[in-house]
């Protein structure tokens, strides 16, 4: 068996639409942030540092989206964050006293504080609240690919009619990149896979090299693919797109036919947080509801089971589950290796994407999974190396040119999920406003100080508007109210901006707050909208 037949390229989405509401004390929607911190961010830091001190070679590419670094470097969530892990340890502590006649509940409850105490260690300790820098020194050693995503995660294909809208998305990520770590990005993880023929004259002027489709995407590009989506194709601007794994996605992502929906694994829809009294409950949450509070005790049993009927989660035994699924995985990607490997002039790449939170937040042994991983492929095989899609382009400089078509991940494959009847009704009014936003910045060239504040906070409040979140959240119809409430907010900001600034009578005082509260791109520059630019 020869050493290396062929690549696995691990490519992971880490991305959250911006919450901040400094105006609130404990703000709901905020612990979207704290659980992901929590359960994904840290989990993979930690296990990035295990395999760092162990001498374990590995390549991962990690997207982290402009929205979760602004969130992740605020200093007010990260102050936020602490008290929550303060109060989730209170809760913990005192889940143990409370479970100390149960043993397998109690060694579970044990298991949790050790995690949560580690996490404010890691938190504080290692890297002083900044995970950035984190990510950032783990790509200085050489072990991560760290990739841009659209600024505020704005779905492309229902830009197309405004360019300068799409290159604004673009410029905003790319510079706030460029601030966080020192260097420019090498490829773009498209918002939703999100593709358009025509984006990547966008993504060439950004000298950005490579960006990840949906399969569907790269096997009906024309002309067809000759190695369908084992191998990148160019498209006419010289940008690199590479095609999504089916089979490898489908191990990871499917909870009826992958690994997550083992029986052993833990149960993410049974948490105390919705079993225990809510008077107990209420100090250490600080919400006027219940909550998942990341606390939950069972195993997801049976195909059959209902919630009620879970059995107790083992966590040692969901770990050895986790092993020999990595197992299966490598071994599943080194059959379709040698399958490929004679049909092709070059080595196969088997592309695999994943969103970040997948790992953790959904699938609590997803960090052990990637670890057990990394370290088999590093240790136990020759056949497959793990690379960074812009090491593949290095090795294979050639490629086919074909055009994909619009194309995006999600229902269908195309626009279902953020174009239908649950959440069409906003593209009317972001299109209006990035008419409006493209007008100002062509007319105002040169404005003073506060015309500029003014402009400058104009265009953010279009950028989350923008948010793929709100459109998605409304198609899943979870926290429904929430997205709609910030989608008509934005607007409304905008068009406020926009009439006062057209009237020359800026009310200082409401643009200083909506500074204050919309405090994202720090340094943006609204002439990037301008038809002149």
């Amino acid at each position: 068996m020869s050493k290396n037949k062929g690549y696995l390229s691990l490519v992971l989405h880490a991305h959250l639409p911006f919450v901040r509401h400094p105006e609130h004390d404990n703000f709901l929607e905020e612990r979207w942030l704290y659980e992901a911190i929590t359960e994904t961010y840290i989990p993979l830091i930690k296990q990035f540092e295990e395999l760092h001190q162990n001498e374990v070679d590995y390549k991962l590419t990690v997207s982290l989206s402009p929205t979760l670094i602004s969130m992740l470097t605020d200093e007010l969530l990260q102050q936020r964050y602490i008290d929550y892990l303060d109060r989730l340890i209170g809760l913990t502590n005192s889940e143990v006293d409370r479970t100390s006649d149960q043993p397998q509940m109690n060694q579970t409850a044990r298991m949790y504080l050790d995690k949560f105490k580690e996490a404010k260690e890691i938190f504080i300790g290692w890297y002083n609240k900044d995970l950035i820098a984190a990510f950032k020194e783990f790509q200085e050693l050489g072990y991560l690919e760290l990739i841009v995503c659209g600024a505020t995660h704005g779905y492309l294909p229902l830009m197309e009619e405004y360019p300068e809208a799409v290159r604004a998305q673009i410029e905003l990520a790319v510079n706030t990149y460029k601030q966080y770590f020192d260097r420019k990005p090498k490829g773009i993880w498209l918002p939703e896979c999100g593709y358009y023929p025509g984006l990547d004259k966008i993504l060439a002027d950004y000298n950005l090299r490579f960006f990840i489709l949906d399969t569907h995407g790269l096997l009906y590009a024309t002309p067809r693919p000759k190695y369908g989506a084992f191998a990148p194709v160019y498209t006419e601007s010289g940008v690199a797109a590479f095609g999504r794994d089916n089979q490898s996605s489908e191990k990871v992502w499917s909870a009826e036919e992958g690994y997550p929906g083992d029986h052993n694994y833990r149960e993410y829809y049974r948490d105390i947080g919705f079993d225990l009294s809510f008077d107990y409950l209420q100090p250490y949450i600080q919400q006027e509801v219940r909550v998942n509070t990341g606390l939950k005790y069972y195993k997801i049993t049976g195909e059959d089971s209902n919630l009620q009927e879970k059995e107790l989660y083992n966590y040692q035994k969901a770990l050895d589950r986790a092993k020999i699924h990595a197992e299966d995985f490598i071994q599943q990607q080194i059959e379709q290796i040698e399958k490929l490997n004679d049909l092709m002039d070059r080595k196969p790449m088997i592309t695999a994407p994943y969103d970040a939170e997948l790992f953790g937040h959904w699938w609590y042994e997803g960090p052990n999974f990637l670890n057990y991983l990394i370290r088999k492929l590093d240790n136990d095989q020759e056949v497959i190396e793990l690379i960074s899609p812009v090491e593949y382009l290095k090795e294979y400089p050639e490629n086919q040119v074909c055009e994909p078509p619009m194309c995006s991940w999600g229902a269908n494959g195309y626009n279902d999920v953020w174009v239908e009847d649950s959440n069409a009704w906003i593209y009317r009014h972001l299109h209006q406003a990035a008419d409006k936003m493209i007008e100002l910045a062509t007319d105002y060239e040169e404005p003073d100080s506060l015309t500029e504040r003014a402009l400058n906070q104009a265009a953010r409040e279009l950028l989350l508007a923008q948010s793929s979140d709100w459109a998605f959240i409304m198609k899943t119809d979870t926290m429904v109210e929430y997205a709609v409430k910030r989608t008509k907010s934005h607007i409304h900001r905008f068009f406020n901006l926009y009439n006062q600034i057209k009237m020359d009578d800026l009310d200082v005082d409401w643009l200083e707050e909506l500074e204050y509260k919309d405090n994202i791109f720090s340094e943006i520059d609204y002439r990037v909208y301008s038809e002149e630019y």
